[in-house]
């Protein structure tokens, strides 16, 4: 398998989870000290390991670092697009290049990542795409513009893909995990406009339960996962309620975003380079973050997940019929 943004956070947990399950891993991120620690993370549980340096946005070195993965530990199985970048801050203080940028990493590494993925599993006709999202995918919110666009993006992209993927009748699958607020480096790493120190939307959750969601969707024929009870009411909410969320968020967001920390000016971040150092799978909010969600527990237990998996066969096979019925 490989899994890009590898080297910290969700990738990190679920590259580590994946390797104590048995599979050897691509790693690819910027950052040589992280990557060098998560491949060692890797070759400790005994699996294999091959780190590739990569900027996501460059559709190239994405395709050279597939090569490379292929060439060294055989056929690339699973793909995960977990690479992600954003800048804290009202939309007018962003400056059209940090935007610029925060789409390329957030939205068009997802595209690479997909592309060089299907070059190699189309033509085997097997393999897995999994899309590592957000609630954030279907509500937007304050200081993150950037950040909620460029999920938005990837997940209208990745339907499209879906459907591209079904008319060809091919056995590869894409799937997306969407993600709540999780207990990752990027919110002392990633760059930010804001007085006071980020955090993401409490409750925070470990991304140790990410990694697992992510788990699941590999080895199941699911096609989307919301994680956490958080993201549940986020996404249908705005589906039945979003005025309402549109006024919530306007009140609340700027406050909940934020600790009671002032932030430090001009710090190191990574929007365009990597910050320096290991910075692991976990964030500084481990003493209030959630490492068990009772509504993922019940969706992952064979039960459910298999409930869940008959009926998104169903529903297919209807969509199969309707369009039958309609040609």
């Amino acid at each position: 398998m490989a899994i890009t943004g590898a080297s910290a956070g969700i990738g990190r947990a679920t590259a580590r989870l994946f390797a104590e399950r048995g599979y050897d891993v691509g790693l690819i991120a910027r950052g040589d000290e992280g990557l060098s620690a998560a491949e060692a993370e890797v070759e400790y549980t005994g699996s294999r390991a091959v780190a590739v340096q990569a900027d996501v946005s460059d559709h190239e070195a994405v395709e050279r670092a597939a090569k490379q993965i292929e060439d060294e530990l055989g056929p690339i199985d699973v793909w995960i697009n977990d690479a992600m970048a954003t800048v804290f801050g009202p939309f007018l203080d962003l400056e059209p290049e940090e935007f610029r940028r925060v789409t390329e990493v957030t939205y068009l590494g997802f595209v690479n990542g997909t592309r060089a993925a299907l070059q190699r599993m189309i033509p085997r006709d097997q393999g897995v795409i999994i899309q590592v999202g957000s609630a954030l995918a279907y509500r937007g919110i304050p200081l993150q513009s950037a950040y909620c666009g460029a999920k938005h993006a990837a997940q209208g992209f990745t339907d499209s893909i879906r459907c591209e993927l079904l008319h060809d009748e091919s056995n590869v699958r894409i799937a997306e995990v969407q993600m709540p607020a999780v207990n990752t480096p990027q919110f002392r790493i990633q760059r930010s406009k804001l007085n006071r120190k980020a955090q993401p939307v409490p409750p925070i959750y470990q991304p140790e339960l990410a990694a697992e969601a992510i788990w699941h969707a590999a080895h199941h024929n699911r096609r989307q996962i919301w994680v956490g009870l958080p993201t549940v009411y986020t996404i249908l909410g705005n589906r039945v309620a979003a005025p309402l969320l549109d006024a919530f968020l306007g009140k609340t967001g700027y406050d909940s975003q934020q600790v009671d920390e002032p932030e430090t000016p001009n710090r190191p971040d990574n929007l365009n380079d990597p910050v320096p150092g290991d910075h692991g799978s976990h964030g500084v909010f481990d003493d209030t973050a959630k490492s068990a969600s009772r509504q993922l527990a019940l969706l992952l237990s064979p039960p459910v997940a298999l409930i869940a998996e008959s009926l998104d066969e169903l529903s297919a096979r209807a969509g199969r019929l309707l369009a039958r019925l309609t040609t």
